[in-house]
């Protein structure tokens, strides 16, 4: 190889890892201003009405077959229920009671029931480096989820409002883990990924639209074009123009390189929580993210690809 194509090929690992990792990492903070005066629910199904059909047009410009089978169709159902709908829908009600970077964190131990269902479903052996390296990773991150029960005053011991942000991290993440381990079946990987994951969020949209007129009432229409904003942001570019991205990635680096993409998505999150949520480092917390990392980058290095594989299709992307 050339010096020449060496220099190509490192743009085209690089610049996709880079881009990719920053704008999930912000997306986060993005979710905080859809939440501060629309009910959180709608918010989630303005992101995806808008996003779906953009999915279904990269679908046909990749040339990808769109036409679906019974079995599928129930697929993409199940995907889209778990992971368009559910998964957002917790993620955007817990950052109504935790910092943002934190709700990132949380999701940086996505990896644990992946594996605890890769193994119950998929018959994927779990190995001891990723037991050891998710337990520091667990530890870290615990560190981090005391500061924030700490710093609230309103947080309370039973029903409070950082528990309750907690709780609803958890459930998003189990809902995320049960979407990525189920596309990871024959059916699943038979299905061009941009197709199922089209079909997905069409699905998810139409739960989504359902939840909110049953929980939120009638849809508002904000009239500030921040809001909007944040919705295109969040549509197109985090939901979007990564995807492409990232199995690109995927496909020339592989799916256990790809995998550490998590860990700048997540100190991108903790950056921007810090400069714009007035963060506060303290000693816990910085011991904390530094556990987290670290057991994070252990349980990855551990894990096969296969099971990376399983991780990888939709850990960080909010």
């Amino acid at each position: 190889m050339s010096a020449t194509e060496s220099g190509m090929l490192r743009a085209r690992v690089i610049l996709p890892f880079v881009i990719t990792g920053t704008i999930w990492g912000s997306t986060w903070l993005v979710i905080t201003g859809q939440i501060a005066d629309v009910p959180a629910a709608w918010s989630v199904f303005y992101r995806f009405a808008l996003a779906t059909p953009a999915l279904f047009l990269v679908a046909v410009l990749m040339k990808r077959r769109l036409r679906l089978t019974r079995p599928e169709h129930l697929l993409a159902l199940v995907v889209g229920i778990f992971q368009f709908s559910g998964n957002f829908l917790f993620v955007y009600h817990a950052e109504l009671y935790v910092t943002s970077g934190i709700v990132a964190m949380m999701f940086g131990l996505l990896m644990v029931p992946n594996a605890l269902f890769a193994r119950a479903f998929l018959s994927e052996t779990v190995k001891g480096g990723f037991v050891v390296g998710s337990g520091i990773a667990i530890i870290g991150v615990s560190f981090l989820l005391v500061h924030e029960w700490q710093a609230n005053p309103d947080a309370g011991v039973i029903g409070g409002n950082v528990v309750l942000g907690i709780g609803l991290a958890m459930a998003g993440i189990l809902a995320a883990s049960l979407a990525n381990v189920v596309q990871a079946n024959p059916t699943g990987r038979a299905v061009p990924m941009v197709s199922l994951l089209a079909w997905a969020m069409l699905y998810g949209t139409l739960a989504d639209g359902a939840f909110a007129l049953l929980t939120a009432g009638r849809p508002p229409l904000p009239a500030d074009p921040g809001y909007w904003a944040g919705i295109v942001y969040l549509a197109l570019i985090g939901s979007v123009v990564t995807f492409p991205l990232h199995y690109g990635l995927v496909r020339e680096i592989g799916a256990g390189r790809t995998a550490y993409n998590s860990i700048l998505t997540i100190s991108v999150a903790m950056l921007l929580s810090t400069l714009f949520e007035d963060y506060r480092w303290t000693w816990l917390t910085a011991s904390g993210m530094v556990l987290a990392v670290i057991g994070m980058l252990l349980a990855l290095k551990a894990r096969r690809q296969k099971a990376v594989q399983v991780q990888q299709s939709g850990s960080l992307r909010h």
